[in-house]
């Protein structure tokens, strides 16, 4: 996979064709539109089994009817509310081999407001609910977990000890950037606990530059319901092309901690690549104590395996 200093941008290979991965298990969170839609089509067009990880069942069985797949009972829907606690348990709990967890759901956008477990909703969708799926899910997983990002994270400001806005005037987008801010820190120390585990999981990640989706639907705002459809299908990709990134560190042999985005200018579109990442993103410190105060709030832990 080419690094952003090795090769100019240019030159960066156009990757579209998932490899075959007939015989192994995928579950796509908010995979009934979007990018996971779209991941989710792709990996059925390429043999795989697909788990449509969805809040709404009814919409999720509409999308399924149409995928590569279905006809052959290779496509199952399944019900999760990722910033539910008791519906991720129970989401997990009826899910037997996996071999990838793609962490795809999430919001922007949204109004202050807390969760039925009372977590900030933003963090609870975007970084808590798959916290504690992943962790629930690895000992029952054959090959890797791969986090979605945003270019929104190199303006993230994550406090540990403030995560509910408590002590901070709370707003819309900084609350979503310091969320994704946390998806990186999750990809870097759980690739960190799996290797000192010495377990032969990896994480990846991956971030879909400026795609037109529907991220942006339940902020209340029709400014921002605006500028996440039509504005980025004006100015950015569609979703087939903004799923890419996410495809290439689900199905590429790419080492644990690989961090997937556009090629393009400010990685807005363009083709896979390895992405950026803010300082921030890089402390391990920072990680360990998100991860631990995660832990907390959840109630559940890495489980060393």
């Amino acid at each position: 996979m080419p690094k952003l200093s090795e090769v100019h941008r240019s030159r960066v290979p156009r990757w579209r064709d998932v490899p075959p991965q007939h015989g192994r298990r995928f579950v796509v969170t908010g995979a009934s539109s979007g990018i996971g839609l779209e991941v989710a089509r792709a990996l059925g067009s390429a043999g795989a089994e697909v788990v449509l990880a969805v809040r709404d069942r009814a919409k999720g069985e509409r999308v399924a009817a149409d995928l590569p797949g279905r006809a052959e009972g290779r496509v199952e829907v399944r019900v999760l509310d990722v910033a539910d606690l008791s519906s991720v348990r129970a989401f997990a709990d009826g899910l037997d081999r996996v071999d990838v967890l793609v962490n795809n759901a999430g919001v922007l956008g949204l109004p202050e407001g807390r969760t039925v477990d009372g977590f900030e909703a933003t963090l609870a969708t975007n970084h808590l609910g798959h916290f504690a799926l992943s962790n629930l899910l690895l000992p029952r997983l054959a090959d890797r977990v791969v986090v979605t990002g945003s270019r929104a994270h190199l303006h993230g400001d994550l406090d540990p000890d403030d995560l509910a806005w408590e002590r901070r005037t709370y707003r819309p987008y900084a609350a979503y950037a310091a969320s994704k801010l946390a998806n990186l820190l999750f990809l870097a120390e759980l690739q960190r606990r799996l290797t000192a585990a010495g377990s032969t999981l990896r994480a990846t990640g991956a971030h879909p530059g400026s795609t037109a989706t529907a991220i942006t639907a339940s902020s209340g705002s029709a400014a921002l319901a605006w500028v996440g459809s039509w504005g980025h299908r004006l100015a950015g990709m569609e979703p087939w092309q903004g799923a890419l990134p996410t495809l290439y560190a689900a199905t590429m042999d790419v080492p644990g901690n690989t961090y997937v985005g556009p090629h393009g200018p400010g990685e807005m579109q363009g083709w896979p690549t390895t992405a950026r990442r803010a300082p921030a993103a890089l402390d391990p410190g920072l990680a360990r104590r998100l991860w631990e105060r995660s832990e907390e709030l959840t109630g559940v832990a890495f489980p060393c395996a």
